[in-house]
């Protein structure tokens, strides 16, 4: 019996809201909020008669500290989890400083304002030091490891599938079949069509910035950086057949290189269709893609933000997106001294993610992992105190939820690897 505090109500946030009410017995009470209450409330009318879980709405604009903290004072939470914008990890996580309770997110955090003097500061210095320029990474999240620590609480960073699940599968695979792993490459297929000439499956914001930045891989011990889109692969994926697939930096990487310093290379790619990709990069050169602010007609509005209000409702996919994802890790390393080949993964299905939790495979691959991870954290079996991330916990239990709830895994041990 617990009771938690969901900050968020978009795509993700419903699929974790809809699986969290599938566990009346551990989620018990719910309180969602988000800045726009409304929705909070359409959402909860949806679920009445259908959930056990007692459910309520508040309205907070999580960028604001004593705002988060109120409500949290107000709700007494066992859990607060942050389903809202990466924008807004700090402010949440000092919130739950301040209140004596367990976080955990779905990203790592990144700023809204990439011009921001104080955050540009640390930035630059950070790409010198470690040689790539992604806005996003770990580092003012890992800064508040000895306070959550010294606090008795913990915070999970990154609990969606990549990162998340991507992390738990290496740290399974070491688990069980490698002494020393030397490569990790990490797969992310969708094969699923909308039907819109372009649309982003999850926050355009997120999505759009994440795409278009320079991709990065780690390579003996230090970080390798290219132009974005620089590298491609093709690859035939179970279920899905063969799709073009492009190197991106991604989060887990950074924190696998530190799980696993042996690791002789670690990437990260992602398919993408020659019509996406199109869109985006006339996009990006019209200047649509930036964070700063522009005048138009004497308001001052960010561009992104702008074609986000453009573009289709991610929440809005699911009833016409078909096809199935494929997401996963090939593994290589040593057992005994013997070389192995390890790939696990998952499939699924956009139509039967629809038919559950009124959702795409997008939403519901990130989703089902946030719940999952939370009843890690309630029923005490991930409970190490201080800033972690999902590689660091005993994959197991996390594995076997999975399982149950919606997101099975399939093990290869002959793949095909990644030239």
């Amino acid at each position: 019996m617990s009771r938690v505090l969901i900050i968020g109500c978009g795509g993700v946030a419903s699929v974790v809201i809809r699986k969290c009410c599938q566990l009346p017995e551990v989620f018990s009470e719910i309180c969602i909020a988000s800045r726009t209450e409304s929705k909070c409330t359409a959402l909860k009318n949806s679920l009445e008669g259908k959930t056990k879980t007692v459910i309520t709405t508040a309205q907070v604009n999580a960028d604001h500290v004593d705002e988060v903290t109120a409500l949290i004072n107000q709700y007494k939470p066992d859990l607060v989890m942050n389903i809202a914008l990466p924008y807004q990890d700090l402010t949440i996580m000092d919130a739950c400083l301040a209140c004596g309770v367990n976080y955990m997110d779905t990203a790592n955090y990144e700023p809204e304002d990439t011009e921001d003097p104080a955050w540009r500061a640390v930035y630059e210095k950070r790409c010198k030091e470690k040689g790539f320029s992604a806005y996003f990474d770990y580092s003012w999240q890992w800064a508040y490891k000895e306070k959550f620590e010294q606090a008795g609480l913990t915070a999970l960073l990154g609990c969606g599938f990549d990162p998340g699940v991507t992390q738990a599968y290496c740290a399974y695979a070491k688990k069980h079949y490698f002494d020393t792993i030397d490569t990790i490459d990490i797969l992310d297929c969708n094969g699923g069509d909308h039907g819109y000439p372009f649309a982003t499956n999850f926050n355009p914001e997120v999505n759009l910035r994440e795409v278009s930045a320079p991709g990065s891989y780690w390579e003996n011990g230090h970080w390798v950086e290219i132009e974005p889109m620089a590298i491609k692969r093709e690859y035939d994926f179970d279920k899905i057949g063969q799709k073009d697939m492009y190197l991106l930096h991604h989060e887990e990487i950074e924190s696998l290189a530190a799980a696993y310093p042996e690791a002789k290379r670690i990437r990260f790619f992602m398919t993408f269709g020659q019509s996406y990709l199109t869109h985006m990069k006339c996009l990006e050169n019209v200047g649509m893609l930036s964070t700063v602010p522009a005048m138009f007609e004497g308001k001052e509005i960010v561009p992104i933000k702008f074609l986000k209000a453009l573009l289709p409702d991610p929440a809005s996919l699911g009833p016409r997106t078909h096809g199935k994802t494929n997401i996963g890790c090939i593994i290589t390393g040593k057992k005994d001294g013997i070389e192995k080949t390890y790939y696990i993964y998952n499939i699924c299905d956009h139509q039967e993610c629809y038919k559950e939790v009124e959702s795409q495979a997008i939403s519901y691959t990130t989703g089902v992992p946030a719940m999952c991870g939370a009843l890690m954290l309630l029923n005490g079996q991930w409970n190490q105190k201080g800033v972690h991330t999902v590689e660091e916990f005993n994959p197991d239990p996390f594995l076997e939820a999975l399982d149950q709830y919606g997101l099975p895994k399939t093990e290869s041990f002959d793949p095909v690897l990644v030239d």
